[in-house]
């Protein structure tokens, strides 16, 4: 009987060592529902890249360089107004050569022939003209911009003669009709006047190196030559005279840039900040 229980002892025990021996080596299952934590890998550092010069180059800021050189043009108003017109004809050539960044050296010459049909007199006006000055650009250009608004000045001469078609005399008592015109046909030569304007205009780049612009012009006669019993009540290049000395005008241009060299522009330096102790 000992040896019958003492036998049933060890077989427990034995069953015992087994069992928690097996706990011990199967492995656990993680449940699903359980938080999960994850390590932390360090990333190996990313290796050097060296940049090369070429690339910074292109990435920088592009450096703008202005043109200069001669613009040459045809005023278009005067040219097609003879279409319309059959009492005029004229032509005019502009020019204005860059001088400085916003400076330009300006001129117009030009021939008119107009006949100028009033209620009292009809007459007809045939010469030259010269007028010089500058233009200054108030336009501040983006990046290969050439675009052009301007303000300026001009000294303008003219040598014109006159021709008296026809005239009335004026009647203060209409009261047996209205006087007959009278042919004429009597000329002046020799006739001169200058004058100052104050031109204000535009020009804008539509293609490459053409510009089309219009301007303004404000005039004042300075010498006017006139022959005896005969005003000029029309002068090439000044237009009509309104009030003896004041005249207006106007041009329609088309314009070619011949560029002759390049001139970078500095960039503005960016006065640093400095730190003033209180």
């Amino acid at each position: 009987m000992k040896h019958t229980l003492r036998s049933f002892f060890s077989f427990c025990l034995l069953l015992s060592l087994t069992l928690a021996q097996a706990q011990e080596t199967t492995p656990v299952k993680s449940d699903p529902k359980s938080t999960k934590t994850d390590q932390i890998v360090p990333e190996a550092p990313l290796p050097l890249v060296e940049i090369s010069p070429e690339i910074i180059k292109s990435d920088s800021i592009p450096v703008k360089t202005d043109r200069y050189g001669i613009r040459v043009g045809l005023d278009l108003f005067k040219l097609t107004r003879a279409l319309y017109d059959k009492d005029y004809k004229g032509i005019e050539f502009v020019g204005d050569y860059r001088l400085t960044k916003k400076y330009f050296l300006a001129a117009e010459i030009g021939n008119e022939n107009k006949t100028t049909d009033d209620d009292r007199v009809n007459f007809t006006t045939k010469g030259s003209y010269l007028k010089a000055g500058f233009d200054y650009n108030a336009y501040e250009n983006w990046l290969d911009m050439e675009n052009i608004i301007s303000i300026g000045m001009r000294y303008g001469f003219s040598t014109f003669n006159q021709q008296l078609n026809s005239y009335r005399i004026y009647n203060a008592n209409p009261y047996f009709g209205e006087v007959p015109v009278i042919p004429s046909g009597q000329k002046f030569d020799g006739l001169t006047a200058s004058w100052i304007e104050v031109v204000a205009g535009v020009k804008a780049k539509v293609f490459n190196n053409i510009f089309v612009g219009f301007s303004l012009r404000l005039n004042r006669l300075v010498t006017n030559k006139e022959p005896e019993n005969f005003s000029n009540l029309y002068i090439p290049g000044f237009n009509r005279t309104y009030d003896g000395d004041f005249g207006v005008g106007f041009n329609y241009t088309v314009t070619y840039f011949v560029p002759i060299y390049k001139k970078k522009v500095k960039p503005v330096a960016v006065p640093k900040k400095t730190d003033k102790k209180k």
